[in-house]
């Protein structure tokens, strides 16, 4: 297996104390930490950008009301 270390855990008060070693440094400053079966699995959350949260929305499929609706129309400015 690559990338295989062993480290110590210590004891910090009613919690385990896992160091992580500058290779396994995760960029995230939180990460989700799951059991499966004797393997304790860590993975970082990573911050989403506004646009990935844009893309996970459903298209808005009202009708707006057209708001111009009864103004003049505006003159062409020439200079």
């Amino acid at each position: 297996m690559e990338n295989l270390r062993r480290i110590s855990l210590s004891a910090n008060g009613q919690e385990q104390v896992l160091t992580i070693p500058q290779e396994f440094a995760l960029s995230s400053t939180e990460v989700l930490l799951r059991r499966e079966g004797q393997r304790l699995i860590i993975e970082p959350i990573s911050r989403s950008s506004l646009l990935s949260l844009l893309t996970t929305l459903q298209d808005i499929t009202d009708n707006f009301p057209d708001t111009d609706e009864g103004l003049l129309p505006l003159d062409d400015i020439t200079l």
